[in-house]
């Protein structure tokens, strides 16, 4: 099995499109792409969430939600407030493992590393996996440090960071995120492996799917799924 979550840096950085790229990427490879969701939050039942958003740009049609819920909180508290059960680890592993005859399965979190899933991180799901993560950053000012606090937590648990993905990277840069492209990877040891430009979310599936792979570094998808085997 070859799994690769995905968090932020903080929430709305990207993850959604980037974790439709990945997907649209990892097809035109050749790979078979499944997707996992275990958290939905600010979506009522029966309105498209982001696995359906995964699926209109990618194409993916294997993907699995584990719980929604209806308030734009955290997972725990959204949980909560609704009175419904905290997702548990356990049921969390078994839903991925159990997408694992696919090539590449990709795991969204919500917001970011340490949000509570359910009664869980990203990060505690990311060693019970023993899968890499990879962190999605904005562009602008801030992305520094959420960025470095971000990977030092994944380092000091041993967890493995597949790289850096800015989320969306606008169509006139300013000096900041000029800036920050450079020293994103400097400060924080992780290579830079791709940016998604701003509003690539909003074009259509043809239009996403042919472009994506051009997003990311030659080679990092195939690099990807040796580290996430």
């Amino acid at each position: 099995m070859t799994v690769l979550l995905v968090t932020g840096t903080s929430t709305d950085v990207g993850k959604t499109v980037v974790t439709a790229a990945l997907a649209a990427t990892a097809t035109a490879a050749g790979l078979s792409v499944a997707v996992c969701k275990p958290a939905q939050t600010g979506v009522a039942p029966g309105e498209p969430g982001d696995l359906a958003e995964v699926e209109r740009l990618s194409g993916v049609t294997r993907s699995v939600e584990l719980a929604r819920y209806p308030e734009p909180l955290a997972p725990d508290t959204a949980a909560r407030r609704c009175g419904q059960p905290l997702l548990t680890l356990a049921e969390t592993v078994s839903a991925v493992e159990a997408l694992g005859d696919a090539d590449l399965t990709l795991v969204e979190g919500a917001g970011g590393l340490l949000v509570r899933v359910g009664e869980f991180t990203l990060l505690e799901l990311a060693r019970a996996l023993d899968a890499p993560v990879l962190l999605v950053a904005a562009a602008g000012l801030g992305t520094l440090n959420h960025s470095e606090l971000t990977t030092r937590m994944l380092a000091s648990a041993g967890v493995s960071c597949a790289g850096l993905v800015i989320g969306s990277w606008p169509e006139e840069p300013d000096l900041a995120a000029e800036c920050n492209r450079t020293d994103l990877p400097r400060l924080t040891g992780v290579d830079l492996v791709g940016s998604v430009p701003a509003g690539a979310g909003k074009w259509d599936r043809e239009r996403f799917s042919s472009a994506a792979p051009g997003w990311f570094q030659p080679g990092f998808v195939d690099r990807a799924f040796a580290a996430g085997r």
